[in-house]
């Protein structure tokens, strides 16, 4: 007779989380212990799990460790992971209060009253968590509705202020909304010591309340909405000839060109939440055979009616097959392949798919007017676009095209949201000659706003995300899973 003890061990690409208590005894553990990881999605995040065992034999006490990373061809068992987004509570809560007959102040018979919220801490002190705006001259003062996470509700400014009074209340009861418990009187102390018929300096009344749950990325994510990720490659003359070194599309059989390692370092993070992993792929700029028509929105795989790729791999193939098919021309147009993707995006606006259409580029823009219009209508569909500058043109068009500083406008309209990301290739390129390391930095910059873009469109929507499927579970494990 022996004793079999599992535990499991997790571990990150550069650290050990830890280890699960030790289960003796079973062959399918149900392990309690939970780790918390921080999520990016703009990152590659590998984690790897060991399954650490003992055998114990009871006579000779002898007990020794293995580390299980399987036999190959012989399945060692299922391990089940479920995850969970620490929440920490994400309601918001929005109101409203307005003041009646509040104490007199300025020298001339009125005040310029504001309110300050402060929340108790559990020793007993409180901390500031919201200031209105001050309301200039009135004594009856209505202020602007205002929003704030509930978090910071219930969970100093030291500026010299002549002090009005004071109420306290709790979010149970401003829960309750407008109604005769939400009418608080104004109490100074100091001023009812003095005065013995003091009855209140004003009364301050809530005017509305209500409560919103804010959703993040992964919840549409864990409720199915699928991410589209398509590719536009430029094929213009001013990349040079591909089949000279110089060029920014030559095939070094040693090594990845630019556009080739902007395309990887992007589309394999983007692909884990795509799951066909079928990817339009498409070029704009070159001439097309057999009659040599300029196109500025053709498959790279030669197939109008199914533009689709097999993976990134498959992108990569399909590039390398329209490089020796297709001549490179011009000139720079964006708005081909912007509009292509606006028609797919238009099409599904329920928040089951959202769609990222990645342009690699070398050029100045020849259709700057065309693309920002296409921009603002993309604005309104669920879409992002990233701008992948390669070589060493100037850029500042598309500079101008990504709206973190002045959002976009075409024909006197603004874009609702801002879409689009630009980097260029060359500020990424390590010294050293580490592409892995650069090419992570350079999916991280591009990637990170895609989440933020993501709700803010399903938010203009009012999309919620739908509920989570529940856990998988095998047939005959319905007790057994590993909690991460």
């Amino acid at each position: 007779m022996f004793l079999i003890s599992l535990a499991l061990s997790l571990c990150g690409a550069d650290e050990g989380f830890g280890r699960t208590e030790v289960i003796d005894n079973t062959l399918n553990p149900d392990f309690v212990r939970k780790y918390i990881l921080d999520y990016f999605f703009e990152e590659k995040q590998n984690l790897r799990f060991d399954f650490l065992s003992s055998f114990q034999l009871c006579k000779s006490f002898i007990i020794f460790c293995v580390l299980h990373r399987g036999i190959p061809g012989k399945k060692c068992g299922t391990i089940i992971l479920s995850a969970e987004e620490l929440s920490n509570c994400r309601d918001s809560a929005t109101m409203q209060f307005c003041a009646n007959k509040l104490d007199k102040k300025d020298f001339f018979g009125k005040s310029d009253p504001f309110m300050v919220f402060y929340r108790s801490n559990e020793d007993g002190t409180f901390t500031i968590c919201h200031k209105t705006e001050v309301v200039k001259n009135t004594l009856n003062p209505v202020w602007q509705p205002f929003t704030i996470p509930v978090r910071a509700l219930c969970n100093g400014d030291y500026d010299s202020h002549d002090f009005i009074g004071d109420f306290t209340t709790s979010y149970r009861e401003l829960a309750r909304g407008q109604s005769q418990f939400n009418v608080y009187e104004v109490i100074n102390t100091k001023k009812k010591m003095k005065k013995k018929k003091y009855v209140n300096s004003g009364t301050v009344t809530l005017l509305s309340f209500s409560v919103e749950s804010e959703f993040t990325f992964l919840d549409y994510i864990k409720g199915g909405t699928q991410i589209n990720f398509t590719v536009a490659i430029d094929f213009t003359a001013s990349n040079g000839n591909p089949s000279q070194s110089t060029s920014l599309h030559y095939m070094n059989p040693y090594q990845l060109n630019a556009y080739a390692m902007a395309l990887k370092a992007v589309g394999e993070i983007i692909q884990d939440y795509d799951s066909d992993k079928m990817f339009p792929a498409l070029g704009f700029g070159a001439k097309l055979p057999p009659d040599g028509r300029v196109s500025h929105e053709f498959p790279l795989n030669g197939n109008m009616e199914n533009p689709y790729c097999n993976g990134i791999e498959g992108i990569l193939e399909a590039y390398h097959q329209s490089l020796k098919t297709v001549q490179l021309y011009g000139p720079t147009n964006f708005a081909p392949v912007v509009n292509h993707v606006a028609r797919y995006a238009a099409a599904v606006q329920d928040g089951s798919q959202y769609f990222v259409l990645l342009i690699i580029t070398d050029g100045v823009i020849s259709d700057m007017a065309q693309t920002k219009e296409a921009i603002v209508n993309g604005a309104k569909l669920p879409m992002s676009i990233i701008i992948v500058g390669v070589g060493q043109a100037e850029f500042d068009a598309m500079v101008e095209l990504d709206g973190d500083d002045i959002r976009i406008s075409s024909r006197g309209k603004l874009a609702e949201r801002d879409i689009v990301q630009f980097v260029p290739f060359r500020d990424y390129m390590d010294r050293t000659g580490n592409h892995v390391l650069s090419m992570a930095r350079l999916a991280k910059d591009v990637l990170a706003e895609i989440p933020d873009q993501f709700i803010s469109y399903m938010k203009s929507r009012g999309i919620k995300p739908n509920p989570a499927p529940p856990p998988y579970t095998p047939p005959g494990h319905q007790h057994h899973h590993t909690q991460i």
